[in-house]
């Protein structure tokens, strides 16, 4: 969108915030890049000039914004609706991979060279893999800086930096602000969330609207015990990552959601964070989703009653899978009731103080070595789970943000006990298909028959071409017609 000069143009005049994290506007005369809503009186247009990520804009020399923060905008909504080698490059340096793997460990995961991975992040984002890292871990730093009291030399390391002068250049650089000016800046600011020792506090931006009542219901209504818990008013988790294990609450606000991270390891920070956004669909562009619905005229009704609805989703693409198989042919209290058992049986205690979470869900490689015959389901099922637990801790299969979604459904599909439905889940929760169809579902098929949509499995999907490319959003609003805990908020 970057390169449609007018559009950019009326999108600033307007201060039109669907468009922030598509675009960023770098004024010229100034040297400062901002969001599209920024809200100042925008610049001349001879003044302004356009780039498609933040990286993009600190490497010509752009320092952010002091007044919209543009390196706290939602995310692109580009890339979590394609599945390219670009967008599953953004997705895992979204998560950390570049910090811990460098480029080569990026490029071996997309399976390209280094070379073809730069030159096609260059080409579309203006800014390779390192660039967009840099910009990464300067937020991160930003956020531990303003909302912890963490020394500055271990805010440097766990924001990912290699030495403490870098992480000062780089500050410096981005906000024109030094380290500790940030600090001092937001102990002043009245609208900074409130500090608990050991706990980090932000808010998770997204674009409106949002509907949270499938998404945390959902997220709660399938709530793992000891994993998972709804506690005054906020969907908690035990967090399984690369430095350590954490724990979040998310509590939903009118304009963001509240997050309280604590974590074991600070560097966890970033991939905790984008974790959460994924989980929760936070980068999702609701105005399209939603103008492409209600182009079905039987789908519109459910559309203006709910915009905004998200895809609920899931932290760990491996844990969703052995869950996906747990839920099969069974209701949603009998599958947690399966998954609870599994994580008595092989997850890692954890502690904590706020709460009742008291687990984390088991690693595929814990689970590879349960005895088949201490599990209280049916042969096949035991059959099914266990092969699909030893394929994920041997890695001949890898579920994960940087999967290929149609080969990871060919993967899925060649599994003893794999059928469509349970494929089509993952896809849709795991790997994050906005366009993963579930036409056989019953709870879709109701749904369908009470609005008159064709209900046999090759007629609803040939109708629901027209839905593409968000046909997993239309399966929210079609399960939201049920009356069922999925679909409210708890109380």
């Amino acid at each position: 969108m970057h390169t449609d000069t007018e559009r950019c143009v009326r999108a600033v005049r307007s201060k039109d915030a669907r468009f922030d994290g598509w675009f960023f506007t770098a004024v010229l005369t100034t040297r400062i890049y901002c969001r599209p809503s920024c809200p100042v009186v925008p610049p001349k247009v001879e003044n302004m000039t356009f780039y498609p990520s933040a990286a993009a804009c600190q490497q010509a020399g752009f320092r952010a914004c002091k007044r919209c923060r543009p390196d706290t905008t939602p995310g692109s909504p580009e890339w979590n609706a394609r599945a390219d080698s670009v967008a599953r490059a953004m997705r895992l340096i979204r998560d950390g991979v570049v910090d811990r793997e460098g480029v080569p460990g990026l490029a071996a995961r997309l399976g390209y060279s280094t070379r073809q991975i730069e030159r096609q992040l260059l080409a579309e984002l203006g800014a390779g893999p390192l660039a967009l890292a840099r910009a990464q871990r300067a937020q991160t730093a930003r956020v531990l800086i303003e909302t912890t009291g963490l020394p500055m030399a271990e805010v440097a390391f766990a924001a990912g930096f290699s030495s403490i002068r870098t992480f000062n250049d780089t500050v410096r650089e981005v906000f024109a602000l030094a380290p500790g000016d940030l600090r001092t800046r937001a102990a002043r600011s009245t609208t900074a969330p409130p500090q608990t020792p050991g706990v980090i506090a932000l808010r998770l931006p997204y674009r409106a609207p949002l509907d949270p009542s499938n998404l945390f219901g959902h997220l709660v209504a399938t709530a793992v015990p000891g994993v998972e818990e709804w506690r005054d008013g906020a969907y908690r988790r035990t967090l399984r990552l690369p430095h350590g294990h954490g724990v979040v609450a998310l509590t939903p606000r009118p304009d963001h959601i509240a997050c309280r991270l604590s974590l074991t390891d600070p560097r966890d920070l970033t991939i905790a964070i984008s974790r959460c956004r994924w989980m929760l669909d936070l980068d999702a562009d609701p105005v399209a989703v939603d103008d492409q619905l209600r182009t079905d005229p039987l789908l519109a009704p459910l559309v203006d009653k709910a915009p905004g609805r998200r895809v609920p989703r899931t932290v760990d693409a491996a844990e969703f899978a052995v869950r996906a198989v747990l839920g099969q042919q069974v209701s949603t209290a009998a599958a947690r009731t399966h998954a609870g058992r599994l994580v008595l049986a092989h997850g890692e205690t954890v502690e904590d103080p706020e709460g009742g979470l008291t687990h984390l869900f088991p690693s595929s490689e814990a689970l590879a070595a349960l005895d088949p015959e201490s599990l209280a389901l049916p042969r096949s099922r035991r059959t099914t789970l266990t092969t699909l637990v030893g394929a994920l801790a041997d890695g001949s299969l890898r579920l994960g943000v940087d999967s290929d979604w149609d080969q990871a459904r060919a993967e899925l599909t060649a599994l003893p006990g794999f059928g469509p439905w349970t494929v089509e889940t993952i896809a849709m929760r795991a790997l994050g298909d906005p366009d993963a169809f579930l036409p056989g579902d019953l709870g879709v098929r109701h749904a369908a028959a009470g609005l008159g949509l064709p209900v046999t499995p090759a007629a609803l999907t040939a109708r629901a071409a027209a839905w593409r490319p968000w046909r997993a959003y239309a399966v929210q609003h079609l399960w939201a017609t049920g009356d069922h805990p999925v679909n409210r908020l708890p109380a």
